[in-house]
């Protein structure tokens, strides 16, 4: 007997249910293309830490 590829952790599913969630599941990974490159995404983050930030900023600054 082979072990199965997806299990139920909590509750009781079907086998009609299995095998929709199965169905999405390839279907879903099957359209992802493999040639495309991975996001490198921004360096850092986008938003800052307000209390990281001086509580001053002068109106002639930069930033």
């Amino acid at each position: 007997m082979s072990t199965p590829d997806i299990r139920v952790e909590k509750g009781h599913a079907e086998p009609e249910e299995v095998a929709a969630i199965t169905a999405i599941l390839l279907a879903r990974a099957a359209a992802q293309s493999p040639a495309t490159t991975p996001h490198r995404g921004r360096p850092k983050a986008g938003w800052r830490r307000l209390e990281r930030e001086p509580g001053f900023r002068a109106p002639h600054s930069w930033h």
